[in-house]
């Protein structure tokens, strides 16, 4: 089918869930929207973060995606199940399956959550690793310095690699074997991760764990496109904030592969795209 899978997130992280669409997913035209203006989601209140995120979604709806996926934790901790009661098409998130594979990768049965307020708050992660298994030892963690290194480009930044290393002292020692990046915005600070939990621990990218998900929900609703299909893909990149930092790490993350287009907030509330 070629209609797009339509993306969302609060700001520029959902693109590291985009990459790994276009690497497993060739055949797929995609339509992203971050909501720049207003990241981040995660300090957010609830009542606001599923306002903000139902007016994405309504943009991506406009757009006749065929599959919705949340690239956000926040939002998907928050808004998912309420997103799904509106729609007839299939709505992904990307917490469970960084869940799930959290569970299969840990040797030891502890696990590192490092997430937004929100998602902490929500402790839907928890949950279902413990319900998955009760035996697991989990360690949340809120990163709230983490998105806004993201969102200024500021990745690879001294401040960045200081910033994270203090951010996860409260991990050290505690014999974690593998750590969940809960947030999509983090694998952009995937090296200084790393560096500060030690080469031995392994990092679940809940995103790229999500795009897996993604291709089997579509086989099994006969959603997918085919080799034929990439003649005519596109991809189409949105955001509320500005353009030319969005366009400078979408081409630092992902490449050239389109042209970013802003989206006015006065233009979400009311649905006139």
């Amino acid at each position: 089918m070629n209609r797009p899978i339509g993306f969302l997130d609060s700001g520029v992280g959902g693109l590291t869930v985009v990459k790994e669409a276009m690497r497993q997913l060739p055949n797929e035209s995609i339509i992203y929207i971050g909501d720049n203006a207003r990241c981040p989601y995660g300090p957010r209140p609830v009542e606001e973060i599923n306002a903000f995120t139902q007016q994405l979604v309504d943009f991506l709806v406009a757009k006749q995606v065929k599959l919705l996926v949340v690239a956000c934790n926040t939002a998907t901790a928050v808004s998912l199940e309420k997103i799904r009661e509106r729609l007839s098409i299939p709505v992904v998130g990307v917490i469970h399956p960084g869940a799930r594979a959290a569970n299969r990768y840990t040797r030891t049965g502890k696990i590192g959550i490092l997430a937004t307020s929100a998602t902490i708050q929500s402790a839907l992660y928890q949950n279902i690793l413990l319900d998955r298994n009760p035996d697991l030892q989990v360690f949340p963690l809120v990163c709230s310095k983490f998105v806004p290194l993201v969102e200024s480009k500021e990745y690879s930044s001294p401040l960045a690699k200081k910033i994270v290393k203090e951010s996860l002292l409260p991990l050290k020692d505690k014999g974690l074997d593998t750590v969940i990046l809960g947030c999509t915005h983090y694998p952009l600070l995937r090296p200084l991760i790393q560096h500060a939990v030690g080469d031995e621990v392994t990092l679940v990218n809940s995103g790229a764990e999500t795009i897996t998900d993604v291709a089997s929900l579509m086989d099994f609703y006969g959603l997918s496109a085919h080799a034929k299909d990439r003649i005519n893909k596109s991809y189409e990149f949105y955001t509320t904030g500005g353009v030319q930092l969005f366009q400078e790490i979408l081409e630092d993350w992902i490449g050239p592969v389109s042209q970013v287009q802003r989206v006015s907030l006065d233009q979400l509330q009311k649905g006139e795209y």
